[in-house]
Formats: C-alpha cells, sequence, structure tokens
C-alpha cells in the first residue's frame, strides 16, 4: 500500500498523520554485500549473552519533590509548547549528514548521555532525497531542556551511519526502531522489518554494549502475525521489581494494545515474555492477552517519571497526542487521567498546540511531570505542497508540556 493511500483510508485528505517510510521512495544501497543466511540481510550475533553486571542503571533519580523543602519553589505544569526544530534546515543534525527524518525515540546511554534513535533518513531535507538510512543515531549531552536540544554526536561519527548492514530492497525494505531502552550497561532495540509502509514481515531485539555505536542482532524475533499483529509496535520500560512492561500493537494505527512483562535480564528470551489477560472474572499474568486499552494506536512512549508511569501515544482515532498517567504498568488505562496537549490539524493553521500531520510523540529521560519533552513528528504528505518541496516537512521537533 502506499503511503498516500493509506493515509486517505485512515482520516481523509483534509487531517491526515503519517508514519515513517514510502513504499516508493528512492534508497542508498549499502556497499558491502548481505548476508543470504540472515532473512533480513545482516549477521546475527553468536553470543547474545545478558547484560554486563553491575552497571549504572538507565532510570534517573527521582527528582525531588518541591513541596517536601519549604524553601523551595512551587513547580507549576508547563505551558505547552514547540521549543525548536530538531532535524532539517538549520539545525545541528545536518552536521552529520541528517536532513530529513522522524522519530528520534530518546534514551539514556550507560555513559549518561542520549541518543536519539531515528527512522528513514536522508541526507536531504525531504523524504526520498538522497542517502537514505534507518535507524540511526544521534547523541546529545544530557540536561539543559529548555535551551532546546543540539545533537554533538552520532554513531558513525562525522556521518551518521546505518545502524544495520542490510539494502532497502526493490525501495520498500526497511528497519523502523520501535522503543529503546538501557539495562545495565547494554542497550537494546526493537525494531519492525518492513517489506512496504505497514507490512511488518517481523520485529525484532539488537543490542550494543558500546553507548549505541554498533549494534548486534539476537536471536530474538516475532513474527509479524503474532497475538493478531499486536506484538508489531512496541514500547517499553523498567520496573522497580526487576521487570520491563512492554505495551505493543500493530503498525497499521487501527488497533488496541496489549502488555506484557519480561525480567529485565532476559529480553532476548522471547519464551521469558508473559502476558497480562482477563479470564474467569479477573485479570492476572499469564493469561492469553486481553487489550488494555481500545483505540487506534500509534507510536507510544511509556516512561517512569518521578513517581508515575506514563504512556505517550499518537491517537490517530482523535488526531492527536494523547498521555495517560497512572500508578502501575498494570493499572486500569480506561479511566487513568488523560491529557490532549498537542493536537493534529491543517497546513497553515498551526501553533505551539496544533500540528499538522503530527505523530510520535516521545518522552525525553531527563523530564519531569511538570516539564516534560515531547519530540514530535511531522511530514507532510500532500500533494499540493503551496511551493515546498514534496516531502517536507519531515522532521522531528522539540516540545514541552506539563502533566499532573
Amino acid at each position: 500500500m502506499t503511503r498516500l493511500a493509506w493515509i486517505v483510508a485512515l482520516v481523509g485528505a483534509a487531517c491526515t498523520a503519517p508514519d515513517a517510510g514510502d513504499d516508493g521512495r528512492s534508497g542508498r544501497r549499502s556497499s558491502n554485500p548481505t548476508d543470504p543466511t540472515d532473512p533480513d540481510g545482516e549477521d546475527r550475533d553468536p553470543d547474545p549473552s545478558s547484560p554486563k553486571k553491575p552497571g549504572p542503571s538507565s532510570t534517573p533519580p527521582a527528582v525531588k519533590d518541591a513541596g517536601a523543602d519549604s524553601t523551595a519553589p512551587v513547580s507549576k505544569p508547563a505551558a505547552t509548547r514547540k521549543i525548536k526544530d530538531l532535524t532539517g534546515p538549520g539545525t545541528s543534525s545536518k552536521q552529520f549528514g541528517v536532513g530529513g527524518t522522524d522519530l528520534g525515540i530518546p534514551v539514556r546511554q550507560p555513559n549518561g548521555k542520549i541518543a536519539y534513535i531515528f527512522g528513514d533518513s536522508y541526507e536531504d531535507d525531504f523524504v526520498a532525497g538522497k542517502g537514505w538510512r534507518s535507524p540511526i543515531l544521534l547523541r546529545s549531552e544530557p540536561g539543559n531542556l529548555d535551551a532546546g536540544i543540539t545533537f554533538n554526536g552520532a554513531a558513525g561519527g562525522s556521518y551518521a551511519k546505518q545502524l544495520f548492514n542490510y539494502q532497502h530492497t526493490n525501495n520498500r525494505l526497511t528497519w523502523l526502531p520501535s522503543d529503546a531502552i538501557t539495562i545495565n550497561t547494554r542497550m537494546f532495540l526493537h525494531f519492525m522489518v518492513n517489506d512496504g509502509l505497514h507490512n511488518v514481515v517481523r520485529t525484532r531485539i539488537a543490542y550494543s554494549d558500546d553507548n549505541g555505536e554498533n549494534w548486534h542482532l539476537s536471536g530474538a524475533e516475532w513474527a509479524g502475525t503474532e497475538n493478531n499483529s499486536l506484538r508489531q509496535l512496541w514500547t517499553w520500560e523498567r520496573g522497580n521489581d526487576g521487570y520491563v512492561y512492554v505495551i505493543s500493537t500493530s503498525f497499521k494505527r487501527a488497533d488496541p494494545i496489549i502488555l506484557h512483562r519480561v525480567p529485565e535480564l532476559k529480553l532476548l528470551d522471547k519464551a521469558a515474555y508473559e502476558p497480562w489477560g482477563y479470564r474467569d472474572g479477573k485479570w492476572a499474568w499469564g493469561n492469553a492477552p486481553t487489550p488494555v486499552l481500545e483505540g487506534k494506536f500509534g507510536e507510544m512512549c511509556l516512561r517512569r517519571v518521578e513517581n508515575k508511569w506514563v504512556l505517550s501515544w499518537f491517537n490517530a482515532g482523535d488526531y492527536d497526542l494523547t498521555i495517560k498517567v497512572f500508578d502501575e504498568p498494570t493499572s486500569n488505562l480506561f479511566t487513568a487521567k488523560t491529557y490532549k496537549p498537542i493536537k493534529g490539524g491543517g497546513w497553515g493553521g498551526e501553533n505551539d498546540t496544533t500540528v499538522a500531520q503530527l505523530y510520535g510523540g516521545y518522552i525525553h529521560p531527563d523530564s519531569t511531570l511538570h516539564n516534560l519533552h515531547l519530540i514530535i513528528s511531522q511530514w507532510n504528505t500532500e500533494t499540493n505542497t503551496g511551493g515546498l518541496h514534496p516531502g517536507w516537512p519531515y522532521r522531528s521537533m522539540q516540545f514541552i508540556t506539563g502533566i499532573e
């Protein structure tokens, strides 16, 4: 299915909200041949051992409650506003050969720096430009978010490399990141192997032991059809109980979400993932997975922020960015407190709380509840561009909002 056809089918040409990728883009082929022994064209690592221990935690310390100190200023939730473009013309991504791109999933590296993992990326500022790579990784220093994120490094050095050695065969095959997580000294990346946009063949987990510079494929993979295709698009977060909690859905922006958990040192053991489901009048681990929230879910981000769990996502049904705040990963999401800080809109009518053709919505790891920094994507797929280059804007942006 072409990108535009999918958009029309979803919400109509007047209020569309695209995702990463396009079946008709011109791809950049790798200079190295793919490995015919691997179905996705990449070597598997022969020794996907568990993360090294001990090591620094990926979860930042809880922010001190200002109310506990009578001399501290009282914090108020930030007003929603755009801080800056992160990619595209005049941004810090250009020095690393990155113009047009999307997603930008932020994760704290073991060394404390922040990595941002992007999807289909180009040297030019628009879709179908030269230098097609996916995924890629840029870096910034932690903190100082109010001044805006500035990239000062990339996996690959001066030119952000594609993290895996594969070819965008027939201008269709692309590997799109879902989410990343750090456990001790190891980073993990879940991604979807797409043979044409939204045609997820399988999903896989890779890992890095050198702060995201080099990645290795594990044997952990899921067929695109597993759990009625609801194991395609993931987001995950560490609990305080030794488990990682995984929320997933299809990559079609048309389905609900389900929940699994896995011991944090067994992320590469597919058999260790345990579903959360409803049976015989009660919810329990080990039951067949039951949707924990209905809706039309796009890109998602599950994070612990201070003392709360926060789930943000592109809500294709409501054409907005939706946020839920709750106490535990198994809380009732239907009744959880809900925020809608940014809505979708048309071109020419954008402002701090309205973004044309938005998607994504990833939470920066240095966020607090009152200062929640979000990475939001935008892609203009309209054919009547009003003088803009077709496929532009295609960028990631930094926003701030406040909750709780």
